[in-house]
């Protein structure tokens, strides 16, 4: 064992030390970080807009901050964004997360200097906790890859603004600079094929051990470097031994991924995103992510089937139970109040508080990070069916993981009322006017991880027939507009 592995091992039981202080103690810790989080904004804007000096508990709050997303913090956000200080937050914003936005384009999520050491801590000690429990640290003698966005940054107003993967680029320990790929170079290469086809070379020859990314980015790195070595990865890469994951369930990946390996390697499962990073995989032997309770993060949680209740129930740590379906709302460090992620979660253990995320709480497709929503997919048909006289009855999109040939992609299963002149060409329509309203699925088609949507024709009824075969046709149910699953595509294409 090398000097390196050693001091990993030593760094790693002391983190994992730490995290057991708070682990122990969750509704004390979550209580502190709600009382540190209202004295520092109480000074805000946003803090006298909702009386944080009269705040003493969380019912105080509730009554005074309702439960928002982003289209409705979005004239705070605004303002942050024009330059304005200690508006959500005291001062200003470091960085801006650019992501894709739902109704109004780009949102500009705020990073502070309060909450960005929590999203480069997080992904550190997620790798710690592997090591204190396997005894496994030669890896980081090893070379390690991360699959993310451009590390160039704008500017707005005077902050720097990126996506969050581009701006974590920029926090990478001095330890890892040595092992860490690709180069900077490389990793600044906006097109994403070519980058991919870069990535391959530099690292083909390299003694990867850790290799990190969502798992639809991964699978397209290593099928290239299958077809380059002619051989599995696994054999490629020696030591390679831990895949590090992220934005999307991993599961409908696995056979593909260990057929491309060539063997079972560890995985570690990430939940982060722009507006914090919530839970990391802790353990090996145990389901689910711990959630990170003392990282400047409030978390509240609403059951999901009554979220769209008029006053809905918000539980806080001490008051959730297992397997139920909550609603994830924050409030955050970076000046985020009652936010709605619009992620789902559901608590797997309860000693310590462990997480997976099942879902959002509206339908949408995201099987390879692209976070497409309903509204996205019917602007998208209206927009094709401009001025043709193609009428639509009824649709539904689902994704498809594992065709018989080539790429995955989108399959759009419609029911006509009158066809359109040339379906290819209107399905190529459809897929243009996607891509203009989200950036994620316009990089997966670019970047050849996923090919142009597929439409596919269901019979006359074929959706009336479906519904009345699961005893919901009529009243107020509705086809969902997205599946993360092919349940009900399997189904209507059997009709």
């Amino acid at each position: 064992m090398n000097f390196k592995s050693i001091l990993a091992k030593i760094f790693a039981k002391r983190v994992y030390k730490s995290t057991q202080k708070w682990v122990k103690t969750p509704v004390e810790t979550q209580r502190k970080v709600f009382q540190d989080l209202i004295v520092q904004a109480k000074n805000t804007r946003f803090g006298k807009d909702h009386h944080f000096e009269q705040i003493n508990s969380f019912e105080d709050f509730a009554k005074n901050v309702p439960i928002r997303d982003y289209e409705q913090l979005k004239s705070y956000i605004d303002r942050v964004v024009k330059g304005e200080e200690n508006i959500l937050w005291k001062g200003k914003p470091i960085y801006f997360a650019k992501t894709s936005g739902t109704t109004s384009g780009a949102k500009y999520i705020p990073l502070t200097k309060e909450s960005m050491p929590f999203h480069i801590e997080a992904a550190r000690n997620a790798i710690l906790h592997y090591i204190h429990e396997t005894g496994r640290a030669d890896f980081v003698s090893g070379k390690m890859i991360f699959l993310q966005g451009s590390p160039i940054l704008e500017e707005k107003n005077g902050i720097n603004l990126g996506r969050l993967s581009g701006i974590v680029a920029h926090f990478v320990p001095k330890y890892l600079q040595k092992n860490r790929l690709p180069s900077w170079e490389t990793n600044c290469i906006e097109d994403w094929e070519t980058k991919v086809n870069a990535i391959v070379e530099e690292t083909f020859e390299q003694d990867m051990t850790v290799i990190s990314g969502i798992p639809s980015w991964v699978q397209m790195y290593f099928e290239k470097l299958y077809q380059k070595g002619g051989k599995p990865i696994g054999e490629l890469f020696k030591n390679f031994n831990l895949f590090i994951y992220g934005g999307v369930n991993y599961e409908p990946y696995r056979a593909k991924f260990e057929n491309l390996i060539g063997r079972k390697v560890d995985a570690i499962e990430l939940f982060p995103a722009s507006e914090g990073f919530f839970a990391y995989q802790d353990s090996q032997k145990e389901k689910g992510m711990l959630l990170l309770l003392n990282s400047g993060i409030f978390y509240e949680f609403i059951k999901s089937d009554e979220f769209f209740s008029e006053s809905p129930k918000r539980y806080t740590i001490g008051e959730v139970a297992l397997q139920v379906n909550y609603v994830l709302i924050i409030s955050t460090n970076a000046g985020l109040w009652g936010y709605n992620i619009g992620d789902t979660v559901q608590f797997t253990s309860l000693k310590p508080y462990r997480v997976i995320v099942s879902g959002r709480i509206k339908h949408y497709i995201s099987a390879f990070g692209e976070h497409v929503i309903g509204k996205e997919v019917e602007c998208a048909l209206q927009e094709a069916m401009k001025g043709t006289n193609v009428r639509v009855n009824e649709f539904t999109v689902a994704p498809q993981i594992v065709p018989e040939n080539g790429l995955p992609f989108h399959e759009w299963l419609i029911e006509f009322e009158n066809l359109p002149d040339n379906i290819d060409d209107f399905a190529l329509q459809i897929d243009n006017f996607m891509r203009k309203q989200n950036s994620y699925y316009n990089d997966l088609i670019e970047g050849n991880v996923l090919k142009t949507l597929v439409i596919t024709k269901v019979t006359k009824n074929g959706f009336q027939d479906y519904m009345k075969s699961i005893g919901k046709l009529g009243g107020q149910n509705k086809i969902p507009r997205l599946s993360n699953d092919r349940k009900i595509a399997n189904v209507l294409k059997q009709e």
